[in-house]
C-alpha cells in the first residue's frame, strides 16, 4: 500500500514538472474564426526546466541592438505586446481574411501566423500584410491551406 502511494506521489510530482505554462506572457491571439475545422493551435507554454534554459537568452536579447542606438525598447521580447495587438487589429481591418480562422504569436518582433486559410495566394497576401506593421521584423508562417492534413504548429 505504502510503494502504490510512493509511486502515485511520484507520478503526480513528474506531471506538475511537465506542466507547460505560459511563463513569459507570450501574446497569442486569435485573429479569425470562420473554418470551424480548423485545428486550434496549443498556445506558448514552457516546463519550468525550459524556463530555466530560456530566461538568460531572453534577458540579452535585443539589448546590443538598444546600445548603440538602433532600437527604442532595451529588449526585443517587450515589443511583443504592443505588436500582436495591432496584427490582430490590422488583420480584421483588411476584409481580405474574413474567411479563415488565423491565431498569431509573438517572439521577439517575429509574428507566426497559424490556422487555415483558403488558398495559398491568401497565405502569401497575409504574410505580407503583417510585415507592413510597425515594429515587426519578421514573419514565420505556418498558415495551410484548408484543414486537411497535420498543421505545421502543436495544436490542442
Amino acid at each position: 500500500m505504502l510503494r502504490a502511494a510512493v509511486l502515485l506521489l511520484g507520478l503526480v510530482f513528474a506531471a506538475q514538472a511537465e506542466e507547460r505554462r505560459n511563463a513569459f506572457d507570450d501574446p497569442f491571439l486569435p485573429v479569425t474564426q470562420a473554418i470551424p475545422a480548423c485545428p486550434v493551435p496549443r498556445g506558448p507554454g514552457y516546463t519550468e526546466e525550459e524556463v530555466r534554459k530560456e530566461a538568460h537568452v531572453r534577458a540579452q536579447h535585443g539589448t546590443s541592438c538598444y546600445r548603440v542606438g538602433r532600437c527604442r525598447l532595451p529588449n526585443s521580447y517587450l515589443y511583443d505586446k504592443e505588436i500582436i495587438p495591432r496584427v490582430q487589429q490590422y488583420l480584421r481591418m483588411d476584409g481580405r481574411f474574413d474567411d479563415t480562422s488565423v491565431w498569431v504569436l509573438g517572439e521577439r518582433r517575429l509574428v507566426t501566423l497559424m490556422g487555415c486559410v483558403r488558398t495559398k495566394e491568401q497565405a502569401e497576401q497575409m504574410e505580407k500584410a503583417v510585415l507592413l506593421v510597425d515594429d515587426v521584423m519578421g514573419v514565420v508562417n505556418y498558415l495551410q491551406v484548408g484543414t486537411q492534413g497535420k498543421p505545421k504548429y502543436e495544436a490542442k
